[in-house]
């Protein structure tokens, strides 16, 4: 008989953990408080606290390594504390080396892109300080690597400190209209993704 898996991709909110419980986390939140979701369901990915956006749930847990993989490019729109100039995407977009855990890393070449306009998102429960010192400014960046806190990191060493980080697309799956806490059953996660 073949096993039954359940997925689910959620727009994960700001200020809430990548996990479903919150055992030995004093006064934060988890995923098990947007949805019942049944037994043997966890999370593909992750997204720091204070980042927002795509992730998905599921029970079949040898899609992980795959989901991880370069093989699905990461979508992220990312408010920035000041105007980003071309000089600071270009080195972003050619790769630059940050630190993690005390060692010195190089990223990948990436693409980086300025949004012309703010992208429609639900508001955040607690709003970015963007624009209260300078002005703010909003990039794309489509990553095929995922390293801890990466983006935020790459941002910082080019000047432009990231003041709200939402993930939109992995593969070919788009956050679309879904708002913030909103969870959708997905037959089979592996052909949405594309």
């Amino acid at each position: 008989m073949e096993e039954t898996f359940y997925h689910y991709f959620i727009y994960k909110p700001y200020r809430m953990l990548s996990q479903l419980g919150t055992e030995g986390y004093k006064g934060k939140k988890g995923l098990a408080e947007l949805f019942p979701f049944p037994k043997g369901v966890y999370p593909i990915g992750r997204l720091d606290e204070d980042s927002e956006g795509l992730l998905f749930m599921s029970s079949n847990g040898k899609l992980v390594s795959i989901i991880n993989s370069a093989k699905f490019e990461k979508e992220y729109w990312v408010q920035l504390d000041g105007d980003i100039t071309p000089d600071a995407i270009a080195q972003m977009q050619n790769g630059l080396t940050i630190s993690i855990k005390k060692d010195l890393v190089q990223t990948k070449p990436c693409v980086v892109i300025k949004l012309n306009e703010e992208p429609q998102l639900p508001p955040r429960h607690k709003p970015s300080r963007a624009g209260q010192h300078r002005p703010s400014s909003w990039i794309s960046i489509v990553l095929t690597e995922g390293k801890h806190r990466q983006i935020r990191k790459m941002t910082s060493a080019v000047g432009f400190p990231t003041m709200r980080l939402v993930r939109v697309r992995v593969g070919n799956l788009h956050l679309g209209n879904l708002e913030s806490g909103e969870v959708k059953p997905i037959p089979d996660l592996l052909e949405a993704l594309g």
